[in-house]
Order: C-alpha cells, then structure tokens, then sequence
C-alpha cells in the first residue's frame, strides 16, 4: 500500500503526457473573463476607472489573452497575437449588443430598479453577456477555451448556453435557472426566455456534429418556463407565443400561441 501511493506521483505524470493535449489554464481563464466583464461595466467591481486605467487594464488583458490561448497554436488557424487582435476587436460590437440586452431587461422586467442593478444581479444578463464573448471565441475557432468561459456562466447561473449558439440583439433570460441552449441554435432579436427551457436535438449521435440539429427562434418570440423545443428543421415563426410546459419537434408559423392544456382536478372533503 505505501509503495503504491509513493509510486502513484509518477504514474499520474506519465499517465498526463500520453493523454492530455495542450489545453488553455482554467484559472487563468475565469480570471481573465472576471477581469474582461469588470472592464467593460466597471460597477461590477465598485470602481472609478480613468482613463489612464482603462488603457493599462485594457492592454493588461490583452497580454492576458495571449498567454491563455499560446498553448493553443498548433490548433489554431492563426498565431496566438492574430487571434488576440482579432478577438477583442469584435468586443465594441459585444459591448454595443450588450447595452442593449441591458435595456431589453430594463423595459421587460417591472421588478427591476435600474440598469445597474440589471448588470449586478441579473444571472441572465451575466449568461449572455459571457455569451456573447465565448461566441466570439467559438467563431474564431480557438478549440476548448469557448466551453471552458461558457461552463464557467453555467456554474454561476444555472443557465447552459453553448457558444456556438446564434443569439441575436435584445435577447431577454428571465429568472433562467435550467436554461439550456444547443450549439446550433439560431434565435433571433427581441426573444424573450423564461426558466427551464430547453431548445435541443431530437437524439444525440456523435455522426451529428457539425450538422444543424438545434431548433431555429425567430424574432419577438416568447418561451415560457419549462417547454422544449427540439430539432434542427424545428422553427418558432415570428411573433410567437410559447406557453409552458409545451413539447415541440416541429415548426410553427408566425403568430402563433401554443400552449399545453393540463388538466386540474381538485377534491374537497
């Protein structure tokens, strides 16, 4: 017994170089994504920035970035800098749709007080906004490092959205706990998703991947809790309401209500 767990050190040495590739540090990449996400809406950390700072965080992050995504290269289909470069040009964009999912929830939501406490407390507004930022990753094809930013918002929010889902502006996540988004999903402006919604495949097989097998959301579209909708020909026409508990695996046109009628019985004495 002691010269196993003496042994067993080495073993798991050995075991490590024959099995794991080059993979971007998990802790460096919560760190960095906590840092980012502080960046771009200071309130979240309590702070004053000048601007003198900004630029110093800013440039900071960028270093940051690239020493995350160096153990990548080979993998890569541009240099570690390229990628960095490219990345956090598209975080002006991000930070544009950002502002206005913060808006979406300001209007939506009668329970919320301001913009700032939709940026502190909003789980579905923390979601998207690492979202909208693994997205960027995903399409950029850096490998692993979208999955790793993206379970980190899940671990935090209860919500699963893979990054390579298409989500487009003013997307509004209500409550959110056991949200779950697929990787080919495609949702359109102004949709509205409420708790336990699922928008998923019809099966899972290995042979699917690359292949659209998540369900198409269109504009103005209300989900509410607990409905899946499945499928990769499914498609939530425009203006569409989805009431809960709703299972569906085929398309529905526009303007469309849905609902699952259940049926409630209750007995006196």
């Amino acid at each position: 017994m002691a010269d196993t767990i003496k042994n067993f050190p080495g073993r798991l040495y050995k075991m490590t170089k024959l099995f794991y590739r080059e993979v971007p540090s998990q802790v460096a990449s919560r760190d960095f994504i906590d840092r980012l996400t502080n960046l771009l809406f200071p309130i979240r950390d309590n702070k004053n920035l000048s601007q003198a700072e900004i630029d110093l965080n800013w440039k900071n992050l960028q270093n940051a970035f690239t020493a995350i995504i160096t153990p990548l290269g080979s993998d890569m289909e541009a240099h570690s800098e390229e990628m960095t470069q490219k990345f956090f040009s598209e975080i002006p964009l991000i930070f544009t749709r950002l502002m206005q999912d913060a808006e979406m929830y300001n209007k939506c939501d009668p329970a919320s007080f301001s913009p700032e406490e939709i940026i502190l407390c909003y789980p579905g507004f923390y979601a998207m906004m690492v979202h909208r930022l693994a997205h960027i990753m995903y399409k950029l094809k850096i490998p692993i490092l979208p999955r790793v930013i993206s379970e980190y918002a899940h671990s935090q929010t209860g919500i699963d959205i893979h990054p390579g889902a298409t989500i487009g502006p003013r997307c509004y996540i209500d409550h959110g706990t056991g949200i779950v988004i697929g990787e080919t999903c495609i949702i359109g402006k102004n949709v509205k998703i409420y708790q336990g919604v699922t928008l998923g495949a019809t099966f899972v097989d290995k042979g699917l991947c690359g292949v659209k097998r998540h369900p198409t959301i269109e504009d103005n579209v209300i989900i509410y809790a607990g409905s899946t909708i499945l499928g990769g020909e499914t498609v939530i026409g425009h203006d569409t309401v989805i009431g809960g508990n709703v299972w569906l695996t085929e398309s529905v046109p526009p303007h469309s209500k849905v609902y699952h009628k259940p049926e409630i019985i209750i007995k006196g004495k």
